[in-house]
């Protein structure tokens, strides 16, 4: 089974500190400690940049691409 967005994130972070992703604690993986932050970030990601958007009217799609990625970011929290 692929892995989610979260958890992708939540590994980066804990390589981030230093700590190999597969490492456990009181046997949970300790990636698992970082979806709080994880988390965190792609609620802070859920609104597209104005570079973003720009991008999107390249296509003539704005509105529609601007939905796009606040479903798809409302989706990777919801699999979490």
């Amino acid at each position: 089974m692929p892995m989610t967005p979260l958890e992708r994130a939540a590994r980066a972070l804990c390589r981030l500190d230093g700590h190999p992703e597969n490492a456990t604690m009181d046997r949970k993986p300790l990636w698992a400690d970082y979806l709080p932050e994880a988390r965190a970030v792609l609620q802070a990601i859920r609104e597209p940049s104005v570079s973003m958007l720009s991008a999107a009217d390249r296509h003539d799609k704005r509105d529609a691409s601007a939905d796009a990625w606040r479903a798809m970011i409302d989706a990777a929290l919801a699999e979490g």
